[in-house]
C-alpha cells in the first residue's frame, strides 16, 4: 500500500455506518416506551395527589430513570444503536411532557369531577 491508499482506507473505516431501518426501529421503541411511562406517570402523579411543582419533579424523575435505563440497556454505547446520545435521551422531552400533563389532568378530572 502506498501512503495515499492507506490514508483513504483509514478514513473510510472512521466514518460510522448506520442501518436506517434499525435506527428508526430503535427510535420507535423508545418513543413507545416513553409515551407509555409518561401516561402511567401522569396518572400516578394524580393518584398520589401531586400538584404543580411536585408533579413536574415526578416527570423529570421518570425521564431520568428511563434515560438511565436506556443507557444501561445499550451498554452505555449509544453510538452503536443511535446516531447521537442526545437524540436517544432527550428527543421525546416535550412530546412526553405533553402526554404526562394530558393524563395528569385527565386523571384529575376523572377522580374529582365524576
Amino acid at each position: 500500500f502506498s501512503a495515499a491508499e492507506k490514508k483513504s482506507s483509514d478514513l473510510s473505516n472512521d466514518i460510522p455506518t448506520f442501518n436506517v431501518e434499525n435506527l428508526q426501529s430503535n427510535m420507535k421503541i423508545i418513543y413507545y416506551n416513553w409515551t407509555f411511562l409518561f401516561i402511567i406517570g401522569g396518572v400516578i402523579a394524580r393518584i398520589l395527589g401531586f400538584t404543580s411543582l411536585t408533579g413536574f419533579i415526578l416527570y423529570f424523575l421518570i425521564m431520568a430513570i428511563t434515560s438511565a435505563g436506556l443507557m444501561a440497556k445499550s451498554g452505555f454505547s449509544t453510538h452503536s444503536y443511535f446516531d447521537s446520545w442526545n437524540r436517544a435521551v432527550l428527543d421525546g422531552f416535550f412530546s412526553g411532557l405533553m402526554s404526562f400533563v394530558l393524563f395528569w389532568t385527565f386523571a384529575y378530572d376523572i377522580v374529582h369531577i365524576f
